[in-house]
């Protein structure tokens, strides 16, 4: 088969823009407030070693959502949380009340389904689920009366994601069944 000029810069081009939508581990994918997201791989369970800011604090394995959203406390916030390890889904304490302090985690905490909020910038705690027994977090990056978006790492090619937000009589509730809660910087 005989490949003309034209035939073989459109073959080019295909490729080039082919694999520049492909993504290596530790690809920097999306940037959130200046806190960029990393691409971990297809298997949510890949570890790339440990990330430890320069003065010592460990933010978690890389590229899990844990370490994201405690890069973004640290960066954004220069929040350091008392207690730096554990699964996403233990950074909700359900033992407290809502609307209670978490000293692990140094943040106020906020049950869903009640008549709070979610604000911008607030930490979203999934708890496990089947197929992830680690559960999962994210940051909210917007919020309108009828949905919210969050950001975050370890889900694929996927930093961002919109969950419906219902408002009912005067409760919230963010309609995704393994919700937790989240956590605030107050």
């Amino acid at each position: 088969m005989k490949v003309t000029g034209t035939l073989f810069l459109i073959l080019a081009l295909s490729s080039l823009i082919s694999n520049r939508n492909a993504l290596e581990v530790g690809q920097v994918m999306d940037v959130y407030n200046g806190v960029s997201v990393y691409y971990n791989g297809n298997k949510f369970t890949n570890v790339s070693g440990r990330n430890v800011t320069l003065d010592g604090y460990n933010l978690g394995l890389k590229y899990q959502c844990v370490e994201f959203v405690k890069r973004f406390y640290y960066q954004y916030f220069n929040h350091k949380m008392p207690d730096s390890y554990g699964h996403a889904k233990d950074f909700f304490d359900k033992n407290l009340a809502d609307r209670a302090y978490n000293k692990r985690r140094g943040l106020m905490q906020y049950r869903n389904v009640r008549e709070y909020k979610p604000e911008v910038n607030d930490l979203l705690v999934f708890d496990s689920y089947a197929g992830n027994q680690f559960g999962h977090v994210a940051i909210i990056s917007k919020v309108n009366d009828g949905s919210i978006e969050i950001v975050h790492q370890n889900m694929g090619k996927k930093s961002r994601r919109s969950i419906p937000l219902i408002h009912y009589y005067k409760y919230w509730t963010i309609a995704d069944d393994n919700v937790l809660g989240w956590l605030r910087k107050e």
